[in-house]
């Protein structure tokens, strides 16, 4: 395994001379009762999401086997291992112990027997390993959301068409029947014209122990800090150091934008999806919203945000209510249908909102959800399991539900309300060029310095 040193010089070559290293694959990477045509995945970031979810779902496919493992923090890493193994040792019915492990991800990417990552990092880590695995030549499951800014998701989006990988972004409401089903429902006018769409999500809470502590001896803290700025450590800035409960990081500034982007990257999803505008935005943003005034956690609190696309259609996003849970109410001419997340959105007993068991599509005539889509309709991507679907297009070299610029896009919408959010400005956007009219502070906002050597 190489120093941090040394890893650090790698990043500062840059991509183009990143991977030239010979690289000795260790023995125990190859099982030997694996098929010579399995595919050999590395799992990049093993923390809460990664355990509860991207692991258990990939590792059931028998046309791979997750060979690798890679976690700043050693704990967390040696945790991954045992799972891991634990599990092939069950599959194969024998002792097993070969996921290799590794500190850095680019020791991992210059494995040349690795064919694929799962990148399950916290947000501020999505653009640079995303990149760095496209150019390394693997194909790629990243979890939502796409990036910390509309620059990186932009730069994502190239770097993954340019190399041809295969990509699928963690939004797996693309492989549920039900949501693609209500979005088919909503493109093919059962609902007459679309007129307005109205997101509702919950929203973190305020809080955080500020307390300075010691670094973990087994935590690489600056590495994990990145390209973001220097800040003193303390555990709920980041993750907990005994279990898996929810990350301080998700309610801190400096690594991501809060459940705009959280629970935002699956419902604004959904919502482009029905709007059929997956590969544009809006052309007017404006939000308000509530921030902490004090404690660690700095993240919106409630908000409310409208935008305007240039079809017509009104987006509105607000915190939900009681009375308005969390979903996507499409509003049309002759009717209106709603697709509900509350009670089907994969969360932990940590996540800020309870699990609502409830209708997944309700709508305002039962004969809406009963209509057939017809032949010559509108049908959409189908897919029935989000990352078998994307192992299915790893082999047939076919896009998988959720591609690059699809999910480029969405995160986009979510960050267009944060930097509304934050200039307390109504702003005008052009979807094509990327860029804001006429307002150089929200242009400048689009990127986010990155601290060397960090840069994409």
């Amino acid at each position: 395994m190489s120093t941090r040193r040394n890893f650090i010089k790698k990043m500062a070559i840059g991509t183009a001379g990143a991977f030239s290293v010979p690289f000795v694959v260790p023995a125990s990477v190859l099982s030997p009762s694996a098929p010579s045509n399995q595919l050999n995945i590395g799992s990049i970031g093993n923390g809460r999401i990664s355990r509860s979810h991207d692991l258990p779902r990939i590792w059931k496919s028998d046309k791979v086997r997750i060979v690798a493992a890679c976690d700043l923090d050693l704990n967390r890493l040696s945790d991954a291992k045992k799972l891991i193994d634990e599990h092939y040792s069950k599959v194969l019915n024998r002792s097993y112990n070969g996921t290799t492990t590794y500190q850095y991800y680019q020791d991992l990417l210059d494995n040349k027997d690795i064919d694929a990552v799962v990148i399950s990092t916290p947000d501020h880590w999505h653009a640079r390993i995303a990149i760095d695995a496209a150019y390394a030549g693997k194909d790629i499951y990243l979890q939502k959301p796409m990036s910390l800014t509309i620059e990186e998701g932009r730069k994502i989006s190239d770097a993954v068409n340019r190399t041809g990988r295969i990509f699928q972004i963690g939004s797996q409401y693309r492989s549920m029947e039900a949501y693609r089903v209500g979005c088919e429902l909503v493109r093919n006018g059962r609902i007459g014209r679309l007129l307005e769409v109205d997101v509702r999500m919950p929203v973190d809470p305020a809080g955080g122990n500020k307390t300075e502590m010691p670094v973990p001896k087994t935590f690489d803290y600056k590495m994990w800090l990145g390209s973001t700025p220097e800040v003193y450590y303390t555990e709920e800035r980041v993750h907990p150091q005994s279990g898996y409960g929810r990350p301080g990081w998700l309610r801190c500034e400096q690594f991501g934008s809060g459940m705009i982007t959280g629970w935002g990257a699956h419902l604004f999803d959904l919502a482009q999806w029905g709007m059929d505008t997956e590969h544009t935005g809006p052309v007017e943003i404006f939000s308000e919203a509530e921030f902490p005034k004090d404690g660690l956690w700095d993240v919106h609190g409630n908000f409310h945000s409208e935008m305007m696309y240039e079809n017509g259609i009104k987006l509105t996003a607000r915190n939900e209510t009681k009375e308005y849970p969390s979903g996507v109410h499409f509003k049309g001419t002759d009717g209106w249908l709603f697709i509900s997340v509350g009670g089907n959105l994969p969360v932990t007993s940590s996540d800020p909102v309870a699990i609502r068991l409830g209708k997944t599509l309700n709508a305002s005539d039962p004969k809406i959800l009963s209509s057939e889509i017809g032949a010559n309709e509108t049908h959409l991507y189908v897919s029935e399991d989000h990352h078998l679907n994307w192992i299915d297009s790893i082999i047939s070299r076919q896009r998988a539900a959720s591609t690059a610029e699809i999910a480029h896009r969405t995160c986009s919408v979510c960050l267009l309300q944060h930097i509304s959010m934050k200039l307390k400005q109504k702003l005008y956007w052009d979807p094509k060029a990327e860029t804001f009219i006429n307002n150089d502070e929200a242009n400048a906002m689009i990127s986010r310095t990155r601290k060397m050597p960090f840069s994409i």
